[in-house]
This record gives C-alpha cells, structure tokens and sequence, in this order.
C-alpha cells in the first residue's frame, strides 16, 4: 500500500516555511497531495486558482507532488485520494493547541487517516503568509521568505 499524505493550507501564498515542509513530506510519502483549501472565514489576496498555480511552478521539480483543491471537510478529501496521512507544519508551541484541536476532530470524523506533524525550519518559525502580505503590501523585502515567483505575483498584486 502507498503512503499517501495530504498537506492542507490555503497557502494564500505559498511560503519557503511551506515549501519546507512540502519537501520534506515529499522525501518521506510516495505521494504527497497539496491541498489548497477554501476557507470561507478568510479573505484571501490571490484566488485558488492562482494559489495552485503558484504551488505547481515552485513543486514541479518533485514528481511526487499533485497540486489540487478542496472546500469541504479535510478527512473527506482525504478519503477521496485515498490518503492514509494528514502532513502539517508546525512552527511554534502556539500552533500545537490548535492542530491538537484539529487532529483530534479529524480523528473523530475518519480514525484511519493519521496526522504527522513536521516541526518547521528554525529560520521559518516565524514566518506565515499573513506576515509576508503586510510586509509585500508596504514594499519591504520578501526575498527571502518566498520564491521568486510568489515575490512578482505579490508585487503584481501591489501595483508594483
């Protein structure tokens, strides 16, 4: 049986701390699905449209990676890719409640889906796309916090 992971965000957008964590699943699952998920409670910049495509131009080098979205339930995407893994970052103790939180209702909904946490790179522990938005937005420099291509389409966002 095939280790499959799905690794849920809204990636909105995508990161080097997700990237890193994309990676490193990808070394560990024979499949790795990225799943950019539609969350209603948030007001993203970019569409889901042009977050996978983003995610697929910064994965392409990792032929184990799929790209795909989804705006129900987690465990029933899961389920549907036939996934046996939930993979999640983690950058600090204050993530850890609320994943704790999460997992424990995925495991209620579907038991046989099992969520791995990866403890993020040190150098990205602060790092979320919220930050990079506000930074983005007032011109600072991003460079070393997201790929080429994620700088441009903010800039490009920005009127820059």
């Amino acid at each position: 049986m095939a280790s499959i992971a799905v690794c849920p965000g809204s990636f909105d957008p995508i990161t080097y701390g997700h990237l890193d964590i994309i990676r490193r699943g990808a070394k560990v699952f024979d499949m790795v699905y990225v799943s950019v998920m539609n969350n209603s409670s948030k007001n993203p910049l970019f569409s889901v449209e042009e977050r996978m495509s983003l995610i697929k131009e910064v994965t392409k080098d990792l032929p184990n990676v799929k790209v795909d979205e989804h705006s129900g339930l987690l465990v029933d995407y899961a389920k549907a890719v036939k996934a046996n893994a939930i993979l999640r970052g983690l950058r600090a103790v204050s993530d850890f409640e609320y994943e704790m939180q999460i997992t424990s209702m995925n495991r209620v909904l579907n038991d046989e889906i099992e969520t791995f946490f990866i403890m993020t790179n040190s150098q990205y522990s602060f790092l979320s796309s919220s930050i990079v938005k506000e930074v983005s937005k007032y011109n600072g420099n991003i460079s070393e916090l997201v790929p080429p291509i994620v700088e441009a389409a903010l800039n490009q966002k920005f009127n820059r």
